[in-house]
C-alpha cells in the first residue's frame, strides 16, 4: 500500500496480517500510533518493548529465527552500532526518501538506507539562573571555558546521547581540539558525572551545579508537570540553545528500519512509512515531547512552543554515528567518565 493511500484513510489493500516490532520507546501514547496503524491497514502489531541495549542483545541472540520485523532505537549511537552488526535489512523506499531529511538517515547502501530518523530533540545546556542569569553559557564550547571552572554537571560520557554530543563535535573540529574541549569540560565538573538528564535539570536548580547538558524533551517534561516540587525546578533553571551563531544546536533522533530477517517484509515496510505520514508523524513526537522529522509537520506542545525555535545544528546524523569508536577513546583520554 503506497503511503498516500494510508495518509488519506482509504480501505486498506494488505490483507490482515502482522508487523512484529521491538522498540526502545515506553511511551503509552504510542498505543494510539500503533492502533491507528492497524485500523488503516489491517496489519496487526506486536511489540516487545525494553531498553536499546536489551533489544541489541536478544537480536543478536535470536539470529535468523529471530519474530522481529522492524526494530525503533532512541540515538544515534545505538542505530549506528545496530547498522554495523548487521541488525537491519536496507530498506529502498521512495516514500521515505521523499519524507525523511537525507540528514536523518543512515548512509546509503547497496538496497537503500538501514535506517530512518522519525523525530528529532536537541542537546541543551540548562543553568542556574540565580548563579548565571545572563551569564550562562551560550555554545557547548563555552562549557570549557574557565569562568565555569566549578560549575558544570553531565550524565556519564559514556551514555549513547553525551557519546553523540562528543561524536559530533569530533566530526566538526577533529579530534584532537574535541580532546581539548573536552578536558576543558572535565576540568570545569561541579562534581563527577551521574545520574540521567533529569538529574542534571535538578542539580542545577539546586545550585549544585551551575550549568549542565540535557535533551530538551526531559525540560519539557518537567514544564508539563504538575507535581509542585517540579515547577519548583523550573523557576528555578533557564536554558540555552547553544551554537545560535555559529553552527546549531546539537540533535539526535529516535529512528528505526526493518530487521534483517524479518519474515514480514511488505508489513515492515508498511508501518516504517505510515510512520513517516503527518498524522503519525505528529503522535511520534508529541509521546515524548519531540519534534517530526518530517519537514513542515507541525506538533502542538504547550511546553515545546515556549521553548521556541532553534536553528539546529544540519551535520548528518550518520556522520555522527560513524565517529562514536572516536569519542569512546577520546572520552578515557579526557578522563570524562
Amino acid at each position: 500500500m503506497a503511503l498516500t493511500t494510508l495518509i488519506a484513510g482509504a480501505p486498506p489493500s494488505y490483507a490482515a496480517g502482522a508487523v512484529n516490532i521491538y522498540s526502545a520507546r515506553h511511551y503509552q501514547a504510542d498505543d494510539k500510533l500503533y492502533a491507528e496503524f492497524t485500523r488503516r491497514t489491517g496489519i496487526q502489531v506486536n511489540r516487545i518493548e525494553a531498553g536499546d541495549e536489551a533489544l541489541l542483545e536478544r537480536l543478536r541472540t535470536e539470529g535468523s529465527s529471530s519474530p522481529a520485523d522492524v526494530l525503533l532505537l532512541v540515538d544515534a549511537a545505538r542505530l549506528s552500532r545496530a547498522a554495523a552488526e548487521g541488525l537491519f535489512s536496507p530498506v529502498d523506499s521512495r516514500v521515505l526518501q521523499s519524507r525523511i531529511p537525507e540528514t536523518l538517515r543512515s548512509a546509503k547502501e547497496p538496497g537503500g538506507y538501514a535506517w530512518w530518523g522519525f523525530s528529532r530533540r536537541a542537546r541543551i545546556i540548562v543553568y542556574n539562573r540565580q548563579r548565571f542569569g545572563e551569564r550562562a553559557p551560550q555554545s557547548y564550547a563555552e562549557l570549557a571555558d574557565p569562568r565555569f571552572k566549578g560549575a558544570v554537571c553531565t550524565r556519564s560520557a559514556a551514555h549513547p546521547y553525551m557519546l553523540s554530543l562528543i561524536a559530533a563535535q569530533i566530526e566538526h573540529q577533529g579530534e584532537a581540539a574535541a580532546e581539548r574541549w573536552a578536558k576543558g569540560v572535565v576540568s570545569n565538573f561541579a562534581r563527577p558525572p551521574r545520574g540521567g538528564d533529569t538529574d542534571q535539570i535538578k542539580a542545577a536548580a539546586s545550585g549544585e551545579c551551575g550549568v549542565a547538558l540535557s535533551n530538551t524533551y526531559y525540560l519539557a517534561r518537567l514544564m508539563r508537570s504538575s507535581r509542585p516540587e517540579d515547577q519548583d525546578v523550573i523557576r528555578k533553571v533557564g536554558f540555552v540553545w547553544p551554537d545560535q551563531k555559529g553552527r546549531g544546536t546539537h540533535i539526535n533522533i529516535t529512528g528505526g528500519g526493518m530487521v534483517r530477517f524479518s519474515k514480514n517484509r511488505e508489513s515492515a515496510l508498511a508501518f516504517l512509512e505510515f510512520i513517516a505520514s503527518d498524522e503519525a508523524q505528529r503522535m511520534l513526537a508529541d509521546g515524548n515531547n519531540e519534534w517530526p522529522t518530517v519537514p513542515g509537520v507541525v506538533v502542538s506542545n504547550a511546553a515545546l512552543d515556549a521553548m521556541g525555535s532553534f536553528v539546529d545544528d544540519k551535520l548528518p546524523i550518520a556522520a555522527i554515528g560513524a565517529r562514536q569508536a572516536e569519542a569512546a577513546r577520546l572520552i578515557d583520554k579526557a578522563g570524562w567518565r
